[in-house]
């Protein structure tokens, strides 16, 4: 994963929990079969519309709900370049990052639109809106957090720090 992705915002509000983003009644299926049936819920065509390294910008709570990693695992199954939100959940956040699923937290989006060719410097915590020409602040993720994004998530990072192939 690079520490710069650019990508096209798909926008959604607040509150988006879990069930919305994997729905539950898909969990005993594969990923790939849960990630059909991805945001389905406030977004139908989401699942066929999406490409990889679109960007997910949000509201305030992005995440809330279960403490299972489907979620994750279905946007990271569409290859999804990140998650930009107000406010995520703190099981949410930290799963994001466990699966390597890059999220950055944003004061305010709401000056983002869909559509938007939007730029992420993971390092910088800058976020580039290209279409409007404005910038923002972001949060930076710690560099080691950041490697472990890098990596594919906390499995691929302690194998690293721990020598095992």
């Amino acid at each position: 994963m690079s520490l710069i992705i650019r990508g096209r915002v798909w926008k959604y509000g607040d509150n988006i929990n879990t069930d919305i983003i994997s729905p539950g009644q898909y969990m005993s299926q594969p990923v790939e079969k849960q990630a059909e049936h991805a945001m389905e819920a406030i977004d139908p065509e989401f699942a066929k519309k999406v490409q990889p390294g679109d960007i997910l910008v949000a509201g305030h709570n992005f995440g809330s709900g279960s403490s299972r990693e489907t979620a994750q695992m279905v946007l990271k199954y569409h290859q999804i370049g990140a998650v930009v939100a107000t406010s995520f959940a703190r099981i949410f956040y930290r799963n994001s990052i466990n699966v390597g699923l890059p999220v950055v937290d944003m004061k305010d989006t709401s000056m983002i639109q869909e559509g938007d060719d939007v730029e992420i410097d993971f390092l910088e915590g800058k976020i580039i809106n290209h279409t409007q020409g404005t910038e923002y602040q972001g949060t930076k993720l710690p560099e080691h957090l950041m490697e472990m994004v890098q990596l594919g998530g906390l499995e691929p990072y302690l194998a690293k720090k721990l020598g095992i192939s």
